[in-house]
C-alpha cells in the first residue's frame, strides 16, 4: 500500500478553511459572515470594474455582495479548486443565479447567469483576510442578463 505524503502545512489547511467558510456564508446569503472573516482594514478588488471596483472589504465589498444578493435572490456558487501560494490561497469558483431585480444599470428580464470567478484571498499571521482581488468575464456576465 502506497502513502501519499501532504506538503500543505495547517496554516494552509486553515486558510484554506476560511475561504469555504466566505462561501458557505455566500451561499447563506449571510453578508456579516463574509465580513467577520476579514480585518477591518482589508481591502476588495472587482477587478472587472476597474478602480471603481476598489474599496474596503468591511464597506464597499458588504455593499456589492449585499447588492448582488438582492438581485440574485437565489445567488449560489460552487467551489472547484483551492490553490495554496505563500500568503495567497487562490479559489475557481463558479457564481450563479437569477436576475429579479435591476443590477448595475441591468434591467431584470429574470435571465440566469453562471460564470466562473478567480478569487485570490491574501491573510495576515492571524489567518485573517487582509485583501481579496476578485476577476470574471464580465462582457459574458452582461450578454447572459442582456440577451433577448
Amino acid at each position: 500500500m502506497e502513502t501519499t505524503k501532504t506538503t500543505e502545512t495547517l496554516t494552509d489547511l486553515t486558510r484554506k478553511g476560511t475561504c469555504i467558510e466566505f462561501f458557505s456564508a455566500y451561499q447563506d446569503l449571510d453578508t456579516e459572515r463574509m465580513i467577520h472573516l476579514a480585518t477591518p482594514d482589508a481591502t476588495v478588488h472587482f477587478e472587472p470594474l476597474g478602480d471603481d471596483g476598489k474599496g474596503l472589504f468591511r464597506e464597499f465589498g458588504k455593499v456589492v455582495w449585499s447588492l448582488l444578493m438582492d438581485c440574485f435572490p437565489d445567488l449560489d456558487n460552487t467551489v472547484d479548486t483551492l490553490t495554496v501560494e505563500g500568503d495567497a490561497t487562490t479559489c475557481k469558483v463558479a457564481i450563479f443565479g437569477t436576475q429579479a431585480k435591476e443590477f448595475m444599470g441591468i434591467p431584470s428580464k429574470g435571465l440566469r447567469f453562471e460564470n466562473d470567478h478567480i478569487f485570490i484571498f491574501r491573510f495576515n499571521e492571524k489567518d485573517q483576510i487582509t485583501d481579496l482581488k476578485i476577476n470574471w468575464d464580465h462582457a459574458r456576465f452582461v450578454s447572459q442578463l442582456t440577451e433577448n
